[in-house]
């Protein structure tokens, strides 16, 4: 762990300790009525979702044409239901994101077509991180080769460290050549699939020759030790206090969004490295909350499935509240407005009342009540609208996958 590494992941294990445990102010209140007028509006924009994925359409302008009306459609929502202001839609990067976005999908398919929809979606989650990194320091929203290279990385590596049918040696000896190779050392590849790794690297390498950019292959460091390390979560039987889940799911958190901000500029202050870490932790934090069930159910030890079945997580989760609005606080460091910073620590909230409404079976009823009342929708018609969509197409994936055809 690099000293910067050391003092960061330290300073938001302080912060997370100073965090409260009771439930913040979470703005305005919605009535029963408001509640099922947002619904009608929401269920709106969902049967738009469904034909396009029912009825792809065919060709470029009638993917520009449908484009536009689910974009009039979610911004009416935004503004109707989530009380955004129309000022604060407008000062967001929303063309550049979508056409970076496509870019991304194109550039993936073309270094590998055979490169899966789950692949490509959760390699966008990281250059979309990226995206939104460049924004927030006034440069330009493009898809550089070292963002394309960073995001592929993990599907490949995740894919080889998860596979059932590659013994632990394996894993441990690929593990130590991709370490080598992320050093700079002269690391022969085992096989072809490592060939399409140590590749990767190499696209970062031609953005940024070694010698003149040391923290940026620093930081890749830093997050492959940090994974290396979250190995030790994968212990079902661990009694509390045996495995530091905290530390080690801060640093896996923000070695990763920290090496996203390197990549996107070797120049960030230290503010913009603190906002960088912890904008990462959060990001852990919310995907650890939404996938309780599954890592409880797969012995993966995080900050919510270690306690979920023996604790209700209340004040678990009124604690990661308040830790995110210190951690958005961050935002600002960057020369962005004022309404716009609102509206992302608005959208996150949002967002975990959500979380918490899909994995409600954690919580007490008197604790989704108060939580139910300051969500635009009531929890059982997201949950059902998300169960109806997912059966009726298929899966995610499937939905993703249609998405993707419109790039090609």
């Amino acid at each position: 762990m690099s000293a910067t590494v050391r003092e960061l992941n330290q300073h938001f294990i302080d912060l997370w300790w100073e965090s409260d445990t009771r439930l913040p102010d979470l703005g305005p209140l919605y009535t029963a009525r408001a509640q099922t007028q947002n619904e009608k509006q929401l269920g709106g924009l969902l049967d738009q979702v469904e034909r396009m994925l029912s009825d792809p359409p065919r060709g470029r302008e009638e993917v520009q044409a449908l484009q536009g009306r689910l974009g009039a459609a979610f911004r009416c929502l935004a503004e109707e239901a989530l009380g955004f202001a129309a000022g604060q839609l407008d000062i967001l990067p929303s063309q550049a994101l979508s056409d970076v976005s496509e870019e991304f999908v194109r550039r993936a398919r073309a270094f590998d077509p055979d490169l899966s929809a789950e692949d490509i979606y959760q390699a966008g989650r990281n250059a979309w991180t990226a995206n939104g990194l460049q924004w927030l320091l006034g440069l330009p929203v493009q898809m550089t080769p070292s963002i394309l290279a960073y995001s592929l990385l993990y599907p490949y590596t995740d894919n080889y460290l998860d596979d059932p049918a590659i013994s632990a040696a394996r894993k441990l000896a690929f593990n130590e050549r991709f370490r080598g190779r992320l050093a700079g050392e002269a690391v022969a590849p085992a096989d072809p699939y490592e060939q399409v790794i140590f590749d990767l690297v190499t696209m970062i390498e031609r953005q940024y020759p070694r010698p003149a950019f040391a923290r940026v292959f620093e930081s890749l460091l830093d997050i492959h030790h940090a994974q290396g390390k979250s190995l030790k979560l994968m212990r079902r039987s661990a009694a509390p206090g045996e495995v530091d889940v905290l530390g080690l799911s801060f640093e896996k958190g923000g070695t990763s969004v920290l090496a996203d901000g390197y990549l996107v500029s070797d120049s960030l202050d230290e503010a913009q490295r603190a906002y960088s870490y912890g904008h990462g932790i959060f990001a852990q934090l919310l995907d650890d909350m939404e996938d309780v069930e599954q890592d409880s159910g797969e012995g993966r030890l995080t900050l919510y499935s270690q306690p979920a079945g023996h604790w209700s997580l209340d004040a678990l989760a009124n604690r990661t509240f308040h830790f995110g609005r210190k951690v958005l606080m961050g935002l600002d460091c960057f020369d962005v407005d004022e309404s716009v910073r609102e509206l992302i620590r608005r959208g996150a909230d949002l967002f975990l009342v959500d979380t918490i409404g899909r994995t409600a079976r954690h919580y007490t009823p008197s604790y989704l009540r108060e939580l139910e009342a300051h969500s635009p929708f009531r929890f059982s018609y997201l949950n059902t609208k998300r169960n109806d969509l997912f059966r009726r197409q298929g899966s995610l994936v499937k939905m993703i996958e249609t998405v993707l055809r419109f790039q090609r």
